[in-house]
């Protein structure tokens, strides 16, 4: 039986083995320092495969780079030995919900969620750090090498990876930013459908480089556009230039397939006075835009042919149509003609003539004022909760441009905060009747000593938005009825280092004193709950899938979504429970490499599923 990596995907070694299909000439072998040989890329053969004429050297092109660049993609590839550890008592609905709030780094979070979540998130939210010299950014360590982040990242972190404030009188007060947001906007990508979209909040400090970095990391025609959203209603005089900042952005990147769900027309305007046997149908005005000199083929009088009035053109703007084509709709009966000879003429536009029901959204709304952010949190928690929150508006608005209300669309938001996000899904939710998911990912970051948050108790950022998700949830639930179906429940789950001990990963660095010692290779404080969730992100499986525990055999078997998992941690596992659990004949099946009752039974298990569940794939951790 194979067992399972239980780490990240390691993304430089897939894209070697991409390009390794694409161009095997460029593949080449090279030394690592301890001398071990490992595959690697030729970069001169590959950078002459995609050129067009001989490459000798550099060559200046276009392109946005900062000191750290190279470092920041290192670190977007590098895997991490992590896990994410449930946590029943600050979750509410755990074993029914098919939401997340996921506590920790969210570099982090997003390379756990590289396998589980892959290509299957419709649309993410994010509001970052805005870089205005006072905001904390996280300082991700970009000077280790592959091996040393590696190594690091394996062992339990005292630190972690620290909330800095990025001021202006740092050196590397732009790069710093980019460097933290290059491998988080990278890793989304890979979470998002190939419909999906992601809306990032900016304000004017960062937009520019924030648009430029969305080039480089989804492509130009992939960056879909910029929404201007006012979110002050007085203007500031607090700025030394006398300009006040009273808008925010929220740019728009996707993938090939990405839109927006646009706006609907308003067809109330259709109707058939006439009975016309064509259908509902509006007077729209036929004017043209072009002056004489412009498009002199729009400048003629139109004749009534009933009456012999004509009809001028406007001197500035012609008629919409040409001769031919103005004769054709008059003769089809499309021409609506005024009473009075002062009027002008219009034209009868059909219903059933529009090629879409739905017209663009506009990129200049108002969709909530920061006060509207404020007042919404301080009315649900009593107090003033959180600094600038994101009204539920704004993202509500969002979420009805990218997601259908019953498709079970995920939404993710990796820089939660208050959980503004969850709020407005809970709530779009319930006002469509739709099953949208949320995940949320937040640093627990602590409180400032001063707020009003720690003086009613909050110490964590994470804290203010797991209870603001609780109170919605509750509030939604007591003010609607018929509010039961609306999950407004999340899964806690924490990231924590592996549930594994070193040998699992160098059994080779292991000496023979320590041995014995590391006969269990699983960490002694880590509860079969905790084995399961990194058993199915290593496998892939949906971390919101409902999870059984039944006694077979005297053993705990967990089954995920019925059948799609079953997992036993127990020791002294024998044939007897191995063959009752493979006439259950489940997808997948994971049992500790150190819990079999004897090493015939271990030998035995893959002949037992074999015969009785030939289809199910067998691990071991």
């Amino acid at each position: 039986m194979d067992k399972l990596k239980l780490h990240s995907p390691d993304l430089t070694a897939q894209n070697i083995d991409k390009l390794a299909a694409l161009f095997p000439n460029c593949i080449t072998e090279t030394r690592t320092e301890a001398g071990e040989l490992k595959q690697a890329i030729d970069f001169d053969q590959l950078r002459q495969e995609l050129s067009g004429s001989i490459v000798e050297g550099p060559q200046e092109r276009y392109q946005l780079n900062w000191p750290g660049k190279r470092e920041a993609l290192l670190t977007a590839n590098a895997p991490i030995v992590k896990t994410l550890r449930p946590c029943r008592e600050e979750s509410v609905d755990f074993d029914t919900t098919r939401n997340l709030f996921i506590e920790g780094d969210n570099l982090d979070a997003l390379k756990l969620l590289q396998e589980t979540y892959l290509n299957k998130v419709k649309m993410i939210y994010i509001d970052p750090p805005y870089n205005t010299g006072n905001d904390f950014i996280y300082d991700d360590d970009f000077k280790e090498n592959p091996e040393e982040y590696l190594t690091r990242s394996k062992q339990q972190d005292e630190s972690g990876n620290r909330l800095i404030s990025n001021t202006e009188a740092n050196g590397r007060f732009h790069s710093d930013w980019l460097s933290m947001m290059y491998p988080r906007l990278k890793l989304a990508r890979n979470l998002l459908r190939e419909d999906g979209i992601i809306f990032i909040s900016m304000d004017d400090s960062e937009i520019e480089n924030t648009r430029k970095l969305c080039c480089e990391i989804f492509g130009e025609k992939d960056v879909k556009g910029c929404i201007i959203s006012k979110r002050r209603q007085v203007p500031d005089n607090r700025n030394h230039n006398r300009i006040s900042a009273d808008h925010e952005y929220v740019l728009v990147c996707g993938k090939s397939q990405s839109r927006l769900n646009g706006k609907d027309k308003d067809l109330s305007k259709y109707s058939n006075p006439d009975d016309d046997p064509r259908g509902d149908w509006m007077s729209d005005n036929m004017t043209g835009l072009a002056s004489k000199e412009q498009r002199p083929n729009l400048h003629y009088d139109i004749v009534n042919p009933v009456t012999g009035q004509h009809y001028p053109p406007h001197p500035g703007r012609g008629w919409a149509y040409e001769k031919k084509r103005m004769a054709i709709l008059i003769m089809d009966e499309k021409i609506l003609w005024p009473s009075k000879p002062s009027g002008r003429p219009r034209i009868k536009r059909f219903l059933d003539s529009l090629k879409d029901t739905t017209t663009g959204f506009s990129t200049y709304q108002e969709l909530g004022y920061t006060t509207e952010g404020t007042r919404e949190i301080t009315q649900l928690m009593g107090f003033k909760a959180f600094d600038f929150p994101k009204p539920v508006k704004l993202i509500n608005t969002l979420c009805k441009q990218a997601t259908l209300k019953d498709s079970g669309d995920i939404v993710v938001d990796f820089f939660s905060g208050s959980s503004t996000t969850a709020h407005a899904v809970m709530e779009l939710n319930l006002s469509d009747g739709g099953n949208r998911r949320h995940i949320m990912v937040q640093i627990p970051e602590a409180c400032n000593e001063k707020s009003e948050a720690m003086r009613n108790g909050f110490q964590y950022i994470t804290e203010i938005g797991k209870e603001r998700i609780r109170r919605a949830g509750t509030e939604i639930k007591n003010e609607n009825p018929g509010a039961e179906n609306i999950d407004t429940g999340f899964r806690v789950l924490k990231i924590d280092t592996s549930n594994m001990n070193d040998v699992y990963y160098t059994p080779d660095a292991i000496n023979q004193d320590d041995l014995f010692q590391q006969a269990d290779n699983i960490r002694q404080d880590r509860t079969p709950e905790d084995l399961l969730f990194q058993v199915m992100l290593d496998w892939g499986v949906d971390l919101t899938l409902p999870i059984t525990r039944e006694s077979i055999a005297g053993k705990a078997v967990f089954h995920v979504d019925e059948n799609a998992l079953a997992a036993c941690f127990d020791e002294g596992i024998d044939e007897v429970f191995v063959k009752e659990l493979a006439t259950r004949q489940p997808l997948r099946a994971v049992f500790r490499d150190s819990g079999f009752a004897s090493d015939s039974v271990k030998i035995n298990v893959e002949q037992i599923f074999k015969h009785l569940s030939p289809h199910t794939d067998i691990k071991v951790i």
